[in-house]
């Protein structure tokens, strides 16, 4: 994985010193490197002049090192003004290109943002036309990040150096989370470094998913008293203040407000900060005392730049994640397969345990499917299994897993749903393949299912697969097409 070996890289330039030429030259040196970048600059914004001055750059021009543009100038101005990469795939046929190599064919313009405003811009050129596919705009937008951290890390330094031993501590985190690509891992430490570097009494970490915010990890001497779905609507206070003006939230004293409000029993006084990637939210940030009033306006850019490396690092590891699941899907259906299947039970079982709530199984299996293939033939057959998992995979939820177990048998596993539920969304999921009209098969299909729940049936993986498939059979000999959730007895003898 040569390119996300270049983010690693990247990481620990940017990280390694906070002298702000040097670490723009190890910046630049490594797009130059990995990725064959002939002509790379990085320019900052004046922010009273709004001009644009090449601080840092290889294989421009001679002279053209020393030009100033406007803010609203060029492709590099293109992105300031939209907050986002602006891409010229043909410079000649751009109005806005200002040639700064003669050689440049093609050019990327990157904003380089700190907390949503433009600090400058990361200017990619190359010699080819077109040379800048989608994967390479996406590294390269996570790979300028690492650039926005350098200049607010140099920026902090060089103000206040008074704060030394805080300054120390965002290197030492940043160093830790781009060390870590698996997210839960970089989560779980993040949480852990943060919480000892700036002595608070607990930090804890939540990521936006859909319509909330969700509890994915905290560290910390504090008794947790949140719901056990870990799961707090982004409409609710202190949330929707958070994310709707994407700014720190301190609240000085919480003695008087209710327990799951406070999140942790004996926390006094919380600071709430976004984890802003790229102008996106991701998730927040809090910092919990068992003081009244700890958090001081003084302390917010320190710990909002470590916030800042936080959240560039969960995208980074959302990357990995998206590159990883290519691995894990099946290359028929499109949906997972059982090797994904086997890494998230164990996930899922865990959570629910943690934070005792339930999750549930749906063994689903296609009746008669070998008849299906005789009578029609496999092309046919291998249409009815993509379109089944269509179907299951339009109906459930987000945060749900459909996986391809084995040959026409299917996994689903259903977050924070008991057996009932589950039953539910397992009938729900046969009729709409009775009914539906698969082209080309002239007569019904029909699936039976097997349902089990964490803790009713099990609490690991085997008893939960087991059982589930226990009613998976009781329903094959029960006739087919029907739902079948095994009691505790049936599901610990029974078997297919």
């Amino acid at each position: 994985m040569p390119k996300i070996a270049a983010l690693f890289d990247a990481g620990q330039a940017v990280l390694s010193t906070f002298d702000l030429d040097e670490v723009l030259k190890r910046i630049l040196a490594i797009a130059h490197d990995y990725f064959h970048l002939r002509n790379v600059a990085i320019l900052l914004l004046n922010g009273e002049t709004q001009q644009l001055c090449v601080r840092s750059q290889i294989g421009w021009d001679e002279g053209q090192d020393m030009i100033r543009l406007a803010a609203d100038r060029g492709i590099t101005g293109a992105s300031v003004s939209k907050k986002q990469p602006v891409y010229a795939p043909d410079v000649s046929q751009d109005p806005r290109y200002i040639c700064a190599a003669q050689s440049t064919r093609s050019e990327l313009a990157i904003p380089l943002m700190v907390r949503d405003e433009v600090v400058g811009v990361l200017d990619c050129q190359s010699e080819q036309l077109n040379h800048f596919d989608r994967e390479t705009i996406e590294l390269l937008t996570l790979f300028s990040t690492q650039a926005s951290i350098a200049l607010e890390n140099a920026r902090l330094y060089s103000l206040e150096r008074q704060r030394a031993r805080q300054l120390e501590a965002i290197n030492i985190i940043a160093q830790q989370c781009t060390a870590v690509m698996e997210l839960e891992d970089l989560l779980t430490r993040v949480c852990s470094v943060i919480q000892q570097a700036f002595q608070v009494s607990q930090v804890s970490l939540l990521l936006r998913e859909e319509a909330d915010l969700v509890m994915r990890a905290f560290h910390g001497e504090l008794t947790p008293c949140f719901p056990a779905s870990g799961r707090f609507p982004t409409t609710e206070l202190p949330w929707s203040e958070v994310m709707d003006s994407s700014g720190t939230v301190i609240e000085k004293d919480l003695s008087t407000a209710p327990e799951p409000f406070r999140l942790f029993r004996e926390s006094v006084s919380r600071m709430s900060i976004p984890l802003i990637s790229f102008g996106q939210t991701l998730g927040v940030l809090t910092l919990h005392s068992s003081k009244v009033n700890a958090f001081r306006a003084s302390e917010l850019q320190s710990l909002e730049a470590v916030a800042d490396i936080c959240a560039n690092s969960i995208q980074n590891a959302h990357y990995v994640e998206r590159v990883k699941q290519l691995a894990y899907l099946d290359g028929l259906t499109g949906i997972f397969n059982r090797r994904f299947f086997e890494l998230r039970i164990m996930e899922e079982v865990e959570r629910a345990r943690r934070y005792g709530s339930t999750m549930a199984v749906i063994m689903a299996d296609i009746d008669q499917f070998k008849r299906l293939n005789d009578e029609f033939g496999h092309l046919l057959g291998d249409e009815v299994l993509r379109q089944v998992s269509s179907i299951f995979h339009q109906q459930l939820r987000k945060t749900d897993v459909v996986c391809r177990y084995g040959g026409e048998e299917f996994a689903l596993l259903l977050t924070q749903t008991n057996a009932e539920q589950a039953f539910v969304v397992a009938e729900k999921l046969r009729k709409m393949v009775e009914k539906w009209q698969f082209p080309g098969v002239p007569r019904a299909i029909t699936i039976s299912a097997g349902v089990a729940s964490f803790p009713l049936h099990g609490t690991n993986r085997d008893d939960l697969v087991r059982a589930a498939d226990s009613g998976l059979y009781l329903a094959k000999q029960a006739g087919r097409n029907r739902v079948c959730i095994p009691n505790t007895a049936e599901a610990a003898s029974n078997g297919r």
